[in-house]
């Protein structure tokens, strides 16, 4: 990778969350005495915010609340995950270092609110690599559109042809190609079933940050 900046997606690219996020959502259904989330609703939530992952469980399994208070309790569970257990990725830490050391200017664009986003960093004491977070909550759209990652290109005053986007989602990796970005697609075992269409449609991929060192 020898672009000047980079955006970094967190879930599943920097930390290794992903068994969390399923685990919460069928923790979250179970406790309101549904049955663990099925593979397919799985699927159709990973693209979405919290509060559009509410949405869903409230319209297709008749889930009593508002999209925000069951958002808000589907946070506060997880945001104990975000505080003690999460780690990084084997070998990110020495990546951001050396990519830090090069000059490159970085940021995180995720669809994991803000506040869980800092948190997580700054606990694995990786927050000063990056200079500034994005959520797909701020900008208001997820990443099924291009707008975390054009609003973290006008922030860095960069192009999307010198900007590199780091992601482990294929859905996303698309939304950054089709956008002029610069793509890294990343292994994640949660997405190993589209991980040769990632190959395919990425600039380079890394399937274990230790391999760079």
């Amino acid at each position: 990778m020898n672009k000047k900046y980079a955006i970094f997606d967190m879930d599943g690219t920097l930390i290794d969350s992903m068994p969390y996020w399923k685990r919460l959502s069928s923790d979250y259904l179970e406790s309101k005495g549904y049955g663990a989330i099925t593979p397919e609703l799985f699927k159709r939530i990973i693209p979405m915010t919290m509060r559009e992952s509410a949405s869903l469980f409230i319209q297709e399994l008749g889930l009593p609340g508002t999209p925000e208070s069951v958002a808000q309790e589907m946070y506060e569970m997880i945001e104990v995950r975000y505080k003690n257990d999460i780690l990084l990725k084997p070998g990110v830490e020495e990546y951001l270092t050396k990519l830090r050391k090069d000059g490159v200017r970085m940021c995180v664009a995720s669809a994991t609110p803000e506040p869980l986003v800092r948190l997580c960093l700054e606990r694995l004491g990786v927050l000063d690599c990056f200079e500034f977070l994005l959520s797909c909550v701020m900008v208001g759209a997820g990443k099924k559109q291009p707008d975390i990652y054009l609003e973290a290109a006008r922030r860095f005053g960069s192009v999307p042809e010198e900007t590199a986007v780091f992601e482990d989602a294929f859905f996303a990796a698309q939304t950054a190609v089709n956008a002029g970005f610069y793509v890294v697609g990343i292994y994640d075992e949660s997405s190993n079933e589209s991980w040769e269409a990632l190959r395919e449609i990425a600039d380079e991929t890394i399937r274990d940050f230790r391999m760079l060192h």
